[in-house]
């Protein structure tokens, strides 16, 4: 098997779920504590091991791309002044052996053809695939611990692997489930998939555990996603591609250890600020402590 070193970000959608926060800088880049929503996804796939980057873009949305490159006139300004400190913070986002390229969907088409769009970049190997909506959270800090499992799994196992995270058993119908046959998931295990049941009714529901944005991918699925018909809203479907590759190939969801921040909802953004504000370095100790004063 091939070196898996290639991970596909969509970041072309309008983050409507934001709005209006999102109807001028790109919902990606809003900023958790002192960093882009991006920024996180992307150190998040260089500490588990991937070094090139894709990114699924839209032209209009060129702030993504420029906050990886570099920013002269600012650097010179913080070194002017002897600041080394922040200078670090905006000259090392990415390390030197880590690329960054893009891809365009002109359309919004679904996730499938988003994914789809990055097939010249991707080429014939395997690869990895990052909702950039979604931080994964871990109270030790190793926030990179769930993606590097399932990339090792997916080494191991030679089989796709789906990330996923139990949800509340009445919550099922907002979520992508997948179907293990009754499986009984621990975290960092992978279990076959049979199929994945997108917003099953309560009571109906095939298990508990909702697909979360985390993927690994053999290459076929590329080939897959070319036959991949458009469903409602026209739209091609990322699951879809996956449930005709459990035809062909083992396909395995693996229960991750942290837990997620949906910085695509309201909600879920601001409990992504506390919880990283209460681990940063800077502010961590005085955010803990006003939260304790407050009486809510």
């Amino acid at each position: 098997m091939a070196e898996l070193t290639k991970i596909v970000i969509p970041v072309a959608g309008l983050g409507t779920r934001v709005l209006p926060a999102s109807k001028v800088i790109p919902k990606e880049m809003l900023t958790v504590v002192d960093k882009p929503v991006i920024q996180y996804v992307i150190e998040e796939a260089v500490a588990a091991g991937f070094k090139e980057i894709i990114l699924v873009t839209r032209p209009i949305k060129k702030s993504i791309e420029a906050h990886f490159e570099p920013h002269s006139e600012l650097e010179e300004a913080l070194l002017a002044k002897g600041k080394t400190g922040q200078l670090a913070l905006v000259r090392d986002i990415l390390p030197d052996d880590v690329t960054i390229s893009t891809a365009f969907q002109d359309e919004p088409r679904g996730l499938g053809h988003a994914v789809l769009c990055a097939e010249p970049l991707v080429g014939d190997d395997d690869f990895a695939v990052s909702l950039p909506d979604v931080l994964i959270f871990n109270p030790d800090g190793d926030h990179a611990h769930d993606l590097r499992n399932i990339a090792n799994a997916f080494k191991q196992n030679h089989a796709a692997q789906i990330m996923v995270e139990a949800v509340p058993d009445d919550q099922v119908s907002s979520y992508g489930i997948v179907d293990c046959g009754g499986a009984e998931f621990h975290p960092g295990e992978s279990h076959n998939v049979i199929a994945m049941v997108e917003k099953p009714p309560v009571g109906s529901a095939p298990s508990n555990q909702s697909i979360i944005g985390r993927y690994i991918l053999p290459a076929r699925t590329m080939a897959l996603l070319r036959q991949t018909q458009p469903g409602a809203g026209g739209e091609i479907q990322l699951t879809d591609a996956i449930n005709a590759l459990i035809a062909e190939m083992p396909v395995q969801a693996n229960s991750m250890r942290g837990q997620t921040c949906d910085c695509g909802s309201k909600l879920g953004y601001l409990i992504a600020n506390i919880r990283y504000g209460l681990e940063h370095p800077e502010i961590g100790a005085a955010l803990a402590a006003w939260l304790k004063q407050q009486e809510f």
